[in-house]
């Protein structure tokens, strides 16, 4: 390794009349203009608009009102006023499931529901017993559910509380339109114009270390940041160590001896590599989170597993993006993992509040995937049915086609002659 020297021939260039040479601009600004476009349009395009772009929030809706049918009337006030909570809320927002509570629970639970409305089971004796004297509000009951983000179980709660109070003003119309109470005194009245009294509380509770539901996100983050780092560390280190890459460090430069390997075996040994150093990669991001900082998990074997195999998916899938698109290759696998990714995990804003070119995105982009594994360890006690089933076989999918793709395109280069050029001196 040696300090560089000036090249005669280069003795009489300068800063400043390279600057001027217009063809040296084109390529990096145009890729960084792209980028910072491309980039920019991605991400605030998924957050600024979560409430227009709302489409069909799956809440519960429970209605366990036993009441009778008042005289002439079809139904009991809970089942009438479950169907003006439906009515009044556009069905293309909002997906209200009549479920029991058994049910309600069970998709809170593994992380089906973003929330639950519950019409109690005396609902409509204590509405009537409104004008006696002993009268007590009815309680409508609203259960967030924060494994499943901040933002979207705060949606949902807004929503179902909106609701509830619509609900209440409805049911007050209709008692204060009765002949019995035209002539109620006034406190009565202003009781019975909202008769409904609305408790929010937590459906599905969370370790009190878990981000309001956000380390999830942030957890898979690390994986796939490392994964990605990673490989393309190893990507740049292997080719510097096989002559095929110059290597720099402050002033110093050197140059190896190039091995004589083609394009299938360098993939080969890199992705090797990828899977022996994701198992010190992945331990450490889990001491990291875990028993430095105290983040709140378990299942710590399923964690462990999932881990790596989600670190060892992203890192293999740069490999074969390297491998196949050379030097542009880690730009694209950047908008593969990270940027296409991010913002259709559904992880920080629900994928029911982001515009629909998101929710396609999500179909097969990593993250989401990922993200639903490991909020179903985290939060929904590891359950299959949570998204733990569909992470681990999107990570299989995501490995067996970064193994094809990578290798039928070095097959393809080396058999077609296209061997890596040699770095010559200059």
């Amino acid at each position: 390794m040696s300090a560089d020297r000036p090249h005669p021939s280069e003795s009489g260039k300068s800063a400043g009349a390279l600057l001027g040479n217009v063809k040296l601009w084109i390529a990096p600004g145009v890729l960084s203009g792209l980028v910072a476009l491309f980039v920019s349009l991605l991400y605030m395009g998924g957050i600024l608009t979560p409430e227009t772009s709302m489409s069909r929030l799956p809440i519960a809706l429970v209605n366990e009102d036993t009441g009778k049918p008042a005289p002439g009337a079809r139904a009991n006030l809970g089942t009438q006023v479950s169907s003006q909570i439906i009515a009044s809320t556009p069905g293309d927002r909002v997906q209200w499931r009549r479920l029991d509570h058994a049910a309600a629970q069970d998709q809170l639970a593994s992380g089906k529901a973003y929330g639950v409305l519950i019409i109690p089971a005396d609902f409509t004796g204590a509405v009537r017993s409104l004008a006696g004297p002993e009268a007590e509000r009815p309680t409508l009951t609203v259960l967030t559910n924060p494994g499943m983000g901040s933002l979207g179980s705060s949606m949902a709660s807004r929503i179902s509380e909106q609701a509830a109070h619509r609900a209440s003003a409805a049911v007050g119309k209709q008692l204060l339109a009765t002949p019995e109470l035209s002539g109620a005194p006034s406190a009565t009245r202003l009781l019975l114009a909202d008769p409904v009294a609305v408790e929010t509380r937590i459906g599905h509770p969370i370790g009190t270390h878990s981000g309001m539901g956000l380390s999830a996100f942030y957890y898979v983050l690390l994986l796939v940041l490392a994964g990605f780092l990673s490989a393309n560390i190893i990507h740049n280190s292997v080719d510097t160590a096989l002559g095929y890459a110059d290597a720099e460090i402050g002033p110093w430069h050197s140059r190896h001896r190039t091995v004589p390997i083609n394009r299938t075996q360098t993939l080969l040994l890199k992705m090797s590599m990828s899977a022996g150093l994701c198992v010190p990669i992945t331990a450490l991001v889990m001491i990291a989170c875990i028993v430095v900082l105290g983040m709140d998990a378990h299942h710590l074997p399923m964690l462990t597993a999932f881990s790596y195999f989600a670190c060892l998916a992203v890192a293999i899938g740069v490999q074969a993006i390297n491998a196949a698109f050379g030097s542009i290759g880690q730009l694209v696998s950047m908008f593969v993992f990270i940027a296409l990714a991010l913002p259709s995990s559904g992880a920080t804003v629900p994928l029911e509040a982001v515009p629909g070119f998101y929710r396609f995105l999500s179909v097969f982009e990593p993250m989401h995937q990922l993200v639903s594994g490991v909020r179903s360890i985290l939060y929904f006690d590891a359950r299959a049915d949570a998204g733990l089933t569909r992470g681990w076989i999107m990570i299989g999918i995501g490995i067996a086609a970064a193994l094809a793709f990578g290798f039928l395109m070095t097959r393809y280069y080396d058999r077609k002659g296209l061997h890596r050029m040699v770095p010559q001196p200059g």
